[in-house]
């Protein structure tokens, strides 16, 4: 499903009006005129209008961050085809819980089918990840929203402030809960690395410490296919999504 779908984010268009419209064949904005949409009086066809004709320059400039501030929160999963491409997944790995005492050991990014990882004492800083963030259009997380994100800004005074799909919310939406590997699995996302837990990646990181520079490789892939898969995880939720939400573009206005 792309943005040039939804109408939802315009005042006074909520989820029975934006479905009534589909139904009535105004699958996208290009298609919308006031006689082909009932139910949907002068005004809020005045400001779907208007919407239509911002959105539609902010989208060829491709500045996510609009899209970001006027869809509904549990609607957001709805930019990410459109910013896909330019997405940077993103997965952190720390000693601990706390992000007052604990410190993080690894980041990985993931973005144009490629993986890099950024290792505390090493390349881990401040100035590098605001060069990651400030690169994507878009952050896709696993629960990233609630412990990644803020612990980067605690642990290295950095602001996130990059549009930011944080898939576990979705894929509550979809009847998905628990962790990151076992909703993977639920979903048919296959894991090429090891498997370890979080507890054993603090236990690599000890040993590394310790000198041990094969326990920093583990940690390193461990890391790594976190961030990479949840290219995948996050392409089979939204078409999930999509297909749940917006059945009648089978086909018409979703390519």
């Amino acid at each position: 499903m792309r943005i040039h779908n939804s109408f939802i984010p315009v005042d006074g268009v909520g989820e029975t009006t934006e479905r009534r419209m589909w139904e009535n064949g105004v699958t996208e904005w290009g298609e919308f005129r006031q006689d082909r949409a009932p139910g949907v009086g002068a005004t809020t066809a005045s400001r779907i209008e208007s919407f239509i004709d911002e959105a539609t320059e902010r989208l060829d400039d491709g500045d996510s961050a609009f899209f970001d501030r006027r869809f509904p929160s549990g609607e957001r999963w709805r930019l990410y085809e459109d910013f896909r491409e330019s997405a940077c997944f993103f997965d952190i790995e720390t000693t601990g819980l706390s992000q007052e005492r604990d410190d993080v050991t690894t980041v990985s990014f993931h973005r144009a089918g490629e993986t890099s990882t950024l290792v505390q004492g090493r390349d881990l800083t401040a100035d590098a990840l605001r060069e990651e963030f400030a690169a994507a259009d878009l952050l896709v997380s696993f629960n990233g929203k609630r412990f990644d994100a803020p612990f980067l800004e605690t642990s290295f005074d950095v602001d996130v402030t990059t549009p930011h799909l944080d898939l576990m919310y979705p894929c509550r939406t979809l009847d998905l809960t628990g962790g990151l590997k076992p909703i993977e699995k639920a979903v048919g996302v296959d894991r090429d690395g090891p498997d370890i837990t979080g507890r054993d990646a603090v236990r690599l990181w000890h040993q590394y410490q310790d000198g041990d520079e094969d326990a920093l490789e583990t940690l390193v892939s461990y890391n790594r296919d976190d961030a990479a898969n949840l290219r995948a995880l996050a392409d089979e939720v939204v078409d999930r999504l999509h297909r749940a939400t917006f059945p009648q573009a089978a086909g018409h206005g979703d390519d």
